[in-house]
This record gives structure tokens, C-alpha cells and sequence, in this order.
């Protein structure tokens, strides 16, 4: 029968608040260690090639020897994605008030959802627990948000379409296939030049090159657009 999950000890874990054994010999590992180099893993081949058994041959000791550090896998996973949130740059030394530092703030999130992809299968459709560094990062946020005399749902709700935009992005890029992709455009532009007069304005658009390849920038047009109507909320608020 598996073992039922404390959520107050994964929680004193993640924060380090776990109290130590006074007795015995010394640790030779310890759960930042371990997942650290689970995210290594992660990096590289994925977030399902991070188990524990992988882990514990990568430091010489047997899966059972490292429960003895954290508890399960989903303990682990929280400790991979808090780990590879290293806290951001601070952006309130940034000039021009709350638009330029969130578009900072969201450029350093997209940077480390590049950096570490799996973090979107890892934080996916479910309440995680979140450690120091996770927290750290809505901290830098709304700091700005709290400049913008929005209502507090209201920052809650951009802080929602910013994440939300940078995670959709990152999806895409995860899920990319040139090969496919090129396939996709082929059949398509098939399909246009025989049935294009029931989609005129499809078909005007694409002629128009409106599926051509970007600017090299896809976060930027939904991150403008996003803080335009951040903007034109404030405004509206400002003159109530």
C-alpha cells in the first residue's frame, strides 16, 4: 500500500523547515542536491527521465536509499521546479513605471520556461505546493501590479494572462516539428488552391503571408497587446 502524502512535511521540505536527526551519521546527500541534478536530467531528456530510480544511480545509492531525503516523486518534482525558478532579477529599478517592468518581469519568465520546459508538464492542472523561489517570482510581479491601482482581482487576473501567455508559448515551442510543420503548409496550400473560393478571406490572408514565419520575437505582439489593455484599464479606472 503506497505511503499517504503529508502535505506539511513536503511543505517544511520544500522551505528547508524539516527538522534534522541528532543523532547518527552525517547525510551524505541532501534533497537540494538530489534536485538539483534531477533538473539536469529534466534539461535534457525530459521531465519522466528525472525518477527516482535514474537519481539514485546517478549518486551510487539504491531508489529506497533516497527516500530517506524526499519522500515520493511528487515531493521531488516540487523540489525540481522551485529549484529551477532561481528568484528573478529584481525589475523596480526599472524606468517608466509598471508596463516596461512587467515586460521585464514577463521576458524573465519566458527565458526560464526556455531554459526548462518541463516545468509545464511539472506545475500542469493540479494546486502545487509552492517553495521560496516560486513565490519570489509572484513577489517581483506584484510589485509592479501594485502600481497600477487595479483591484487586487484584477492584478490576479494579469498576473494570469502573463504566465498564461508565456506557458501557451512555450507549449508550441515544446511541441514544434519542422518537418511536420512543413507538411502542414504543403497539404493546406493544397487544399486552399481547390476549395480557397470557400474561404476568401482565409485564403486571402495566407496569399498575404500571414502564416509566414515571425519576427523572431513571439513573445512580444501578445505581451504588447496584453499591457495595452492593462493600460486602457487603468485609464478607464483613473478617470471613474
Amino acid at each position: 500500500m503506497a505511503k499517504k502524502r503529508d502535505p506539511e512535511a513536503a511543505l517544511a521540505l520544500l522551505w528547508g523547515e524539516q527538522a534534522q536527526p541528532g543523532r547518527g551519521p552525517k547525510p551524505s546527500l541532501s534533497a537540494a542536491r538530489i534536485a538539483a541534478r534531477a533538473v539536469e536530467i529534466a534539461d535534457t531528456e525530459g521531465l519522466e527521465a528525472a525518477s527516482m530510480q535514474r537519481i539514485g544511480k546517478e549518486f551510487g545509492v539504491t531508489t529506497m536509499a533516497l527516500y530517506r531525503y524526499v519522500p515520493g516523486r511528487s515531493e521531488l518534482v516540487e523540489l525540481m521546479v522551485d529549484a529551477a525558478m532561481a528568484p528573478p532579477e529584481p525589475v523596480d529599478g526599472i524606468v517608466g513605471g509598471w508596463r516596461p517592468q512587467l515586460a521585464d518581469w514577463t521576458r524573465q519568465c519566458w527565458a526560464m520556461y526556455r531554459r526548462h520546459p518541463w516545468i509545464l508538464t511539472a506545475t500542469a492542472m493540479r494546486r502545487q505546493l509552492m517553495g521560496p523561489n516560486q513565490l519570489s517570482w509572484m513577489e517581483a510581479a506584484w510589485g509592479p501590479l501594485a502600481g497600477t491601482g487595479l483591484t487586487p482581482a484584477e492584478q490576479h487576473d494579469t498576473f494570469l494572462l502573463l504566465v498564461g501567455h508565456v506557458r501557451n508559448l512555450t507549449q508550441q515551442l515544446t511541441d514544434e516539428d519542422a518537418a511536420a510543420g512543413a507538411e502542414w503548409a504543403r497539404l493546406t496550400a493544397n487544399l486552399l488552391e481547390r476549395h480557397g473560393h470557400r474561404y476568401p478571406a482565409l485564403t486571402a490572408a495566407v496569399a498575404a503571408g500571414a502564416f509566414a514565419p515571425g519576427t523572431g520575437d513571439p513573445l512580444g505582439f501578445g505581451l504588447e497587446r496584453i499591457l495595452d489593455g492593462v493600460a486602457a484599464l487603468v485609464a478607464r479606472q483613473g478617470r471613474d
